[in-house]
Parts: structure tokens; C-alpha cells; sequence
């Protein structure tokens, strides 16, 4: 798996939504919503750069996401390919009012309305 030089770091308010969700038998992933992988919800339908941050079990298959991002919450898994639409130096802030987190890079915004599921939840 290859390590990347990019970071990112969630502000406290986004913490604080993720951190109850995390453990040590769980994993960050941060997914580019292009339809692929079982962890895609959607293929992009509006020419927007979509993505979705995925708590998933530290045993559930993660194929294609080969590429380790350092961040405050621990690494994060992205698919090689997703690199090209994010910045080396990324944040996540959470908007406590609308209860939405935007993932910014270098060059601004990238993703105004991010999304957050958690797969290890029971329905």
C-alpha cells in the first residue's frame, strides 16, 4: 500500500461528529463517488467532485484503496486515482448549523456537502 505525502486534518467540530463512530476495529476511508467499489454510492451525475467519508470494519475489503493518508483521526485509505482531485494539504470542517462537512484543499473547496456514512452501524 503506498503512503502518500498528503495530509489532511479535521477541524474539532468534525472530531466530534466522527470520533464516536471510531475504534480500533474500524478504518477510514475517504471515497471518491465515482460508482466504483462497493463503498461508492453514486457515480457523479452533475460533473461535481463527490465524496463520502466511510467508518468501515478493520476486516471489511477495501480493494482499490491502495493509497494511506495521514490525518488527526489516523490513516485513511483513498483510491489512487481520487488523488488527482484533492490538494496535499486538506481539512474538513464541520457546519455545526446545517450539520455538514465541507473538504477543502490548497487551491479552496472540493467538496461543499461531504458526505459521512458509517457501515459498520447496525440498520
Amino acid at each position: 500500500m503506498e503512503v502518500n505525502q498528503m495530509e489532511l486534518t479535521f477541524d474539532d467540530a468534525a472530531v466530534a461528529k466522527i470520533q464516536p463512530h471510531l475504534g480500533p476495529d474500524k478504518k477510514l476511508l475517504l471515497t471518491f463517488e465515482d460508482g466504483v467499489g462497493q463503498y461508492s454510492q453514486h457515480a457523479m451525475i452533475h460533473m461535481m467532485i463527490q465524496f463520502t467519508l466511510n467508518v468501515v470494519a478493520q476486516t471489511a475489503p477495501t480493494d482499490g484503496y491502495n493509497v494511506v493518508v495521514d490525518s488527526n483521526l489516523g490513516p485513511i485509505l483513498i483510491k489512487d486515482y481520487s488523488a488527482e482531485d484533492l490538494d496535499e494539504h486538506l481539512t474538513v470542517h464541520l457546519n455545526k448549523t446545517l450539520n455538514t462537512m465541507q473538504l477543502s484543499g490548497d487551491g479552496g473547496v472540493i467538496d461543499s456537502d461531504m458526505g459521512f456514512l458509517d457501515f459498520t452501524e447496525k440498520k
